[in-house]
């Protein structure tokens, strides 16, 4: 049976979700992978926690102040990084620190933060392939959504002509709210962070930007396009009115704030705005915090997927099915 130690950097709601998921599943990462999965380093910005044995989950609760940063999880000996800290796109950090290490290394990386890929991708991808790492990212590309494995594995051999995705879950939620219940802007914000899925600032997701840097990384890594944000026109929900939803509604259509990339002679352009869709299209019916793809290729027609987990177990379960793809590949 072979050994695999596993860090995790970033060590807040989903860092320990997927530390939690990781440790209930060893039993099966030993039947079906022959692998002894062990968790060998967590950390957030300050504090963190190490045994080369292996940490149980009664440990996680108390981490010991000083114990961060690249060097502690290099001194660690963990094969495989999952990244899971906060996203900057406009920095790449905390995160990025970590991958160019790892990746630099020859380390298996799995990405769960979105702000290194947006920032500095190119480079990521050069360093895993100078050094053979594997670089896996489904936690930063809509978690739940299966939307890099649609690309490349169930689109496989397909030219993309054109994608479609509602990738933000709070602003989905807040459209919704408005549109089926008639209730303006600022209502469904506070109701949304009432309720504990939509952050104290968020700017982020009601701006366009959160869904932007989704879009870019199911381009760049996806598709293997080289897009930055400045190729991006973004345009958020923020200054949508309760009397332009009753307007939309009273024509029969559902505004919903979409990621699009189209292929124009085998180049990417890409934007994120609000569309506008009849009622019959499966778009117009994405409830909630639900997400969802489309995607248009030359040869499949159109390939439509649904997401609806619950976070921060979701997105756990997304880096997770990257460690087991890394499992298959380094098992074989």
């Amino acid at each position: 049976m072979k050994t695999y130690k596993i860090a995790i950097a970033g060590f807040g709601g989903v860092g320990r979700a997927t530390a939690g998921l990781l440790l209930s599943r060893r039993e099966r990462y030993r039947q079906v992978y022959d692998a002894d999965a062990r968790l060998v380093a967590v950390c957030g910005s300050r504090s963190g926690l190490a045994d080369a044995n292996g940490l149980e989950e009664e440990q996680l609760s108390n981490l010991e102040d000083g114990l961060s940063g690249v060097a502690f999880i290099e001194e660690s000996g963990a094969d495989i990084l999952i990244e899971a800290g906060p996203s900057n796109f406009r920095s790449g950090e905390p995160g990025l620190a970590y991958l160019r290490a790892a990746l630099s290394a020859g380390r298996d990386t799995i990405v769960i933060s979105k702000g290194a890929l947006v920032h500095s991708g190119r480079q990521l991808r050069e360093l895993a392939r100078a050094s053979g790492a594997m670089l896996k990212l489904s936690g930063a590309a809509a978690a739940a959504l299966p939307t890099i494995d649609l690309v490349e594995h169930s689109l496989k051999g397909c030219e993309v002509l054109k994608i479609e995705g509602i990738l933000n879950a709070t602003t989905n939620y807040l459209l919704d709210a408005m549109t089926t219940r008639g209730i303006g802007f600022e209502a469904a914000l506070r109701e949304a962070q009432e309720g504990g899925f939509a952050e104290a600032d968020p700017r982020n997701d009601t701006e366009g930007w959160d869904t932007a840097c989704k879009l870019l990384i199911l381009a760049n890594f996806g598709l293997g396009a080289n897009l930055t944000m400045d190729d991006l026109i973004v345009e958020g929900i923020q200054s949508i009115t309760r009397e332009r939803v009753e307007a939309w509604r009273n024509e029969g259509f559902v505004p919903k704030l979409v990621g699009s990339l189209t292929n124009v002679n085998g180049a990417f352009r890409a934007q994120v705005g609000i569309k506008t869709y009849p009622l019959a299209d499966p778009f117009a019916n994405i409830r909630g915090k639900d997400k969802a793809i489309r995607i248009t290729t030359d040869a499949m027609g159109e390939t439509i997927a649904i997401g609806s987990g619950k976070e921060p177990l979701a997105t756990a379960a997304a880096a997770l099915k990257d460690l087991e793809h890394i499992l298959t590949k380094r098992g074989a």
